[in-house]
């Protein structure tokens, strides 16, 4: 409390405890912005906190706070931003009359508190000044009683509304729509009843491009916390960044579900899991080509589930549970990866999923026709069944001869066959009989190099994967240098580790790889898989990975003059353009960064390592997955919501040319805070017209000043901290296509 120059004090996830009221705040008449969240103070609100004129952002939520809220509060006229959430807070009354005279409050988070009192539902209870600002509103987990109080109706700029887990009853009042701002709902666990709302598919924000557009996209003063239906909790930075969501899960709404739902472009989420919804599942659903998850478990439909559900390829979550569906379960798009959970309590439900094979489905007799089959058809049956037999003898025997061939003759080249082995040997490999007759599956239209390869060449060729051939290494596993006896020289990556993740990235790179062909992405030669290991085979790169030769090797980086540096930029932005925009379905990379970018002979770019990429479907912008990454190349809105961009690409783009133009790593811990980060740090000396010492010294003085300055000017671009503001790839690749044009220009003339 001597620190009184202190403008913010964030303290919160401790174990501290005590009365908050002991603390005198009055000292810190510069305090902007106090965190003390997440901890295990006791008392009641301090008093001298309210003598601190220039708060604007406040969190006390989740101690063990009492008592009532002071209208001596009224003096913080900055506050913006107030979480008293998860504490012992008593008349909810009082705290409405008095929190709606901070007129800047944006954002007020209350939950869990005031614990089984009634909600006051008078319209009166807000004055038409009252909260004229509020945009995000959190009342969830209090217990209040009663219908959903009226005066809400007023908070016009109301965007973000909680008023889960609570025993509201009545219906969902139809005034809700009128809230041109509120793009994210949550009235699951309560006591509601009635019909799905028409008034809630008119909804703007959900509905329109131009209201969606009108979404603040600002930072909010402090992250807010979300934990829709017990999940995890995920923080936002900014509130265009939480996911446009519906939750009426767990009341008693009946009726069924309104085809005018299709009308909300917008929305990611609609939970409308435990009710009492009937009749069947909206084909106009599948027009909500955003959607991320849809629960509608827990009800009374019947019918069928609507194929074109499958054009959903956003949806990662799924669940017709506990309902009374029939006929069979779609598959293809995202079908194929929901688990047999999503449709449990179905009896009438089949496909291979749940393990039921459909009456009419190829090969499966109708049961009554089974009975009706005359002496002849069994006779005729009983021949053919004699020659089938004859003829699957005679096929195995021709495919084991054919098996003792080292290529399979007539094959598809462009089909990919998994092989599976045994992992009883050394290394997971076969005994050694078998590894000159096992194959790994080589792509013919990538290379002339390799013709076939077996797990006994890829052994010789690493030493038995030698240490000594360790050519870099990754999150699944090495990369081992293999020479063939010809000479040729390829990378082989062993993925190793947790058997479900090593399956994701391996499928990933396959999937990715196996589409793209460019001449600035890193070739897939060939790929094997089998019990415990997966090898990803590809080209190999003579002179490794540009952050070997910045930051590794010796005198590296000065063999790295600025028309290579330059070259290696405009190679990589390239082959991220082909990703972004050429190659269908596009591809986010998601793991941009120097080790990534890997050199040949001829110092040509090549971006590579796509384990952590996703595919994206042309004229969408993003995938919706989990926070992934590496320190210091993660574009900041990816810690505010699990969504991959083409723009956050974008945006580690931009640090690997900052990296090129400083010779400095992104981060650099062992540096004082404020030049500890690399973006950070260039912003800063450019704010002071420093720009000139930003280069590395290495480059400063040879003649290329001002194309560096070009350089620089585009890198800055794609790290802004606003996505929307960031070019595009193909913009990028112009504007360093350009780069020192003029002075070229200038001496031709």
């Amino acid at each position: 409390m001597n620190c009184t120059k202190l403008t913010t004090l964030n303290l919160r996830v401790n174990n501290l405890e005590g009365p908050l009221w002991d603390f005198n705040f009055s000292t810190l008449t510069q305090l902007n912005t106090l965190d003390l969240g997440n901890n295990n103070f006791t008392g009641s609100l301090p008093q001298s906190l309210y003598s601190c004129k220039n708060l604007t952002a406040v969190r006390l939520a989740s101690n063990q706070l009492e008592g009532q809220i002071s209208p001596d509060i009224l003096a913080l006229q900055s506050l913006s931003f107030l979480s008293l959430s998860q504490n012992r807070l008593t008349n909810i009354t009082g705290a409405i009359k008095i929190l709606m005279g901070c007129k800047n409050l944006t954002t007020l988070i209350i939950t869990t508190n005031f614990m089984n009192e009634q909600m006051p539902h008078d319209e009166n209870l807000v004055d038409p000044g009252g909260f004229q600002n509020l945009q995000v509103l959190g009342l969830g987990g209090c217990q209040f009683s009663g219908p959903v109080p009226n005066w809400l109706a007023k908070l016009k700029k109301l965007e973000v509304l909680d008023l889960s887990v609570n025993r509201f009853t009545g219906s969902i009042p139809g005034w809700l729509g009128n809230l041109t701002n509120l793009f994210y709902i949550d009235l699951s666990h309560n006591q509601l009843s009635g019909e799905f709302p028409m008034e809630l598919t008119l909804l703007s924000a959900l509905a329109s491009q131009e209201a969606n557009d009108q979404v603040d996209r600002s930072y909010l003063e402090l992250p807010v916390f979300v934990m829709p239906s017990n999940a995890t909790n995920q923080q936002y930075n900014q509130l265009s960044n939480l996911p446009p969501a519906i939750y009426l899960g767990n009341n008693s709404l009946n009726g069924s579900i309104p085809v005018e739902i299709s009308r909300l472009k917008y929305l990611h989420v609609l939970d409308l899991s435990v009710n009492e919804l009937s009749g069947n599942i909206p084909d106009e659903l599948s027009t909500l080509t955003n959607l991320e998850k849809l629960d509608l478990s827990g009800n009374h439909l019947s019918g069928e589930i609507p194929v074109s559900l499958r054009g959903l390829h956003f949806l990662s979550s799924f669940s017709v549970a506990n309902n009374n569906l029939q006929g069979p379960i779609p598959s293809g798009g995202q079908f194929d990866t929901f688990p047999s959970s999503s449709f449990e309590g179905n009896p009438e439900l089949c496909g291979s999923i749940v393990q039921r094979s459909c009456p009419n489905s190829p090969g499966t007799a109708h049961p009554i026709a089974a009975h009706k089959i005359t002496n002849t058809k069994l006779v005729v049956a009983l021949v053919l069944g004699i020659c089938s037999g004859t003829g699957l003898i005679i096929t195995m025997l021709a495919l084991w001869i054919l098996s003792k061939r080292r290529i399979i003759p007539g094959g598809d080249p462009d089909k990919i066959e998994l092989d599976t082995f045994s992992s009883t040997s050394n290394f997971g490999f076969p005994p050694e009989a078998d590894r000159d007759t096992n194959l790994v599956i080589v792509f013919r239209n990538n290379t002339h190099e390799i013709k076939d390869l077996t797990i006994s060449e890829i052994l010789k060729a690493t030493d038995n994967f030698n240490q000594a051939n360790i050519v870099g290494c990754g999150g699944f596993g090495l990369v081992y240098k293999a020479t063939l006896a010809n000479g040729t020289k390829l990378a082989v990556k062993k993925l190793s580790g947790d058997m479900g993740l090593m399956e994701r990235e391996f499928k990933a790179e396959v999937e990715a790889l196996s589409t793209a062909q460019h001449k600035n992405l890193v070739s897939l030669q060939g790929y094997c898989m089998y019990e415990g290991f997966r090898l990803l085979i590809y080209s190999y790169m003579e002179n490794g990975s540009l952050d070997y030769w910045l930051h590794e090797k010796a005198d590296g980086a000065s063999q790295l003059d600025w028309p290579t540096r330059l070259k290696i930029a405009r190679g990589t932005s390239c082959g991220l353009a082909y990703m972004h925009q050429i190659c269908e379905p596009h591809i986010v990379h998601r793991d941009i960064k120097s080790s990534n970018i890997l050199l040949d002979d001829k110092f040509e770019a090549h971006l590579a390592d796509f384990g952590l990429s996703r595919l994206i479907l042309p004229y969408h912008t993003h995938v919706t997955t989990e926070l992934v990454g590496t320190l210091g190349y993660i574009p900041p809105e990816y810690g505010q919501a699990w969504v991959a961009t083409l723009r956050g690409d974008v945006y580690s783009f931009g640090v690997v040319m900052l990296e090129l133009l400083t010779g400095k790593r992104p981060v650099e811990l062992f540096k004082p805070r404020m030049s500890r980060e690399l973006v950070g740090w260039v912003q800063q000396m450019r704010s002071e017209g420093k720009q000139d010492q930003i280069f590395d010294p290495i480059l400063r003085g040879k003649g290329y000043d001002e194309e560096m300055l070009q350089v620089l000017d585009v890198a800055c671009m794609c790290v802004n901290q606003n996505p929307f503001k960031r070019p595009t790839i193909k913009e990028v690749v112009e504007w360093l296509k350009n780069v020192g044009a003029t002075h070229r220009n200038e001496n031709k003339g």
